[in-house]
């Protein structure tokens, strides 16, 4: 890369919480966020905000009249902005530019107005524009006073890193010295938790809770004659997304909300949380409406994209997409190998924990790749096979690929 990009601040606003020492206190722990809520007609487990975060977004609701008609989408992406904003010390005189995503948009309220419109025939004015997938960015512009070029776009589940391809070509390009990047994702409704378990991807594991309180008894009762099969049922009922189980024998998506931005700034700054060192990008035909190639040729040409410049014995770990779907882990694993051979970085994903949140996802592997730098600490998968440490983690890769094929792999370095 021709021109040092400066990462000069990170927010998110999920599960996880909404600021730098939460997150991290929660991706110390091996617990998951999962909790049961009833959507699609049945208990379903997702991982919802957190009570300081879903507070944070109702003051934020609250606070302007014309927030009270927003999606959450808007919502969450607004929070992490301001949030990013300050943290970077920008004001309202600086020019700079905002490409905030997202997968899907305004779900929550899309389906609202279309099932008001079912029942009634007629369509409220404002549920157009409140329902664009381009008012995320333009909301955050306005919440910011922000002068500068804004953009929206959905490219599925890499949604967030094509955006901060977007930021980097535009700091490149000379065409302004800030961008403003991220993706946010507002996906636990009734239609979208439908579609995923239309696509047969979304976990079910927690639905075997008859067979494991029995499994639980009989080990109560009898604890050395326990086989190691019931033992693996019952930690995989205790992590019901098996993201990065190369071994599971079913799909165990689960949905996730929130948002993450950063603010990327030319030049090696002072205040730099990191550096982007190398960005990578790849499409490949599609053999599945919803798949990837057998070896995900996209995310070998992303990484040796991203990788050009480096010798492959830096990178210290891979955050991987890893979306805890049979296909979608696996092909990505086969993929790394092919790219590093047998000397593998340290590999890990968070989506074990918060889920998938699609458009908002690469963001939050960003997120967990600058805090892993930050505090020289890797944090793995509970479940995950015991990998060899790295003495230092100076450089991470993160991945993140969407429905059709779509790769991006950001370098990260101290």
């Amino acid at each position: 890369m021709s021109k040092i990009i400066s990462i000069t601040s990170i927010a998110s606003i999920s599960p996880l919480g909404n600021d730098p020492k939460t997150i991290w206190g929660n991706y110390k722990n091996a617990n998951h966020c999962f909790t049961k809520h009833f959507l699609d007609h049945k208990n379903t487990l997702v991982a919802k905000l957190d009570t300081d975060s879903n507070a944070i977004v109702e003051d934020l609701k609250q606070s302007d009249i014309k927030y009270k008609s927003l999606d959450k989408s808007v919502l969450y992406a607004m929070a992490a902005s301001r949030k990013a904003f300050a943290t970077a010390g920008w004001t309202s005189n600086d020019v700079f530019g905002i490409n905030i995503g997202s997968s899907r948009g305004a779900t929550d309220l899309f389906e609202k107005h279309f099932q008001e419109y079912l029942q009634t025939g007629k369509a409220q004015t404002l549920a157009s524009p409140t329902t664009t997938l381009g008012n995320i960015s333009s909301w955050v512009a306005h919440d910011l006073q922000s002068s500068g070029p804004e953009i929206s776009h959905s490219i599925t589940c890499s949604t967030a890193l094509h955006a901060l391809l977007n930021g980097v070509a535009w700091l490149r390009a000379g065409m302004t010295d800030k961008f403003l990047v991220g993706g946010s994702e507002a996906p636990l409704t009734d239609f979208t938790v439908a579609q995923m378990r239309a696509l047969k991807i979304y976990s079910n594991i927690d639905e075997r809770q008859p067979e494991l309180a029995a499994l639980r008894q009989a080990q109560r009762d009898n604890p050395v004659c326990q086989s190691e099969p019931v033992e693996d049922l019952l930690t995989k009922n205790n992590y019901p997304c098996r993201a990065f189980d190369l071994e599971k024998n079913q799909n165990t998506l689960i949905l996730g909300e929130g948002a993450a931005v950063c603010c990327l700034e030319i030049g090696r700054k002072e205040n730099a949380l990191a550096y982007i060192e190398g960005i990578g990008y790849a499409t490949e035909l599609l053999e599945h409406n919803i798949s990837i190639s057998a070896e995900a040729t996209c995310f070998q040409k992303s990484m040796k994209m991203a990788l050009e410049n480096t010798d492959l014995s830096e990178v210290d770990v891979i955050v991987m997409h890893a979306p805890g779907t049979k296909a979608g882990d696996l092909t990505e694993y086969k993929a790394i190998t092919k790219v590093f051979g047998s000397d593998l970085p340290m590999l890990t994903t968070n989506k074990w924990k918060i889920g998938h949140t699609f458009g908002a996802s690469g963001m939050m592997s960003i997120e967990m790749a600058i805090l892993m730098m930050q505090h020289q600490e890797f944090i793995g998968v509970p479940f995950a096979e015991v990998q060899k440490p790295r003495k230092q983690i100076h450089k991470v890769l993160v991945n993140s690929v969407g429905f059709g094929g779509n790769a991006v792999s950001i370098l990260l370095s101290l």
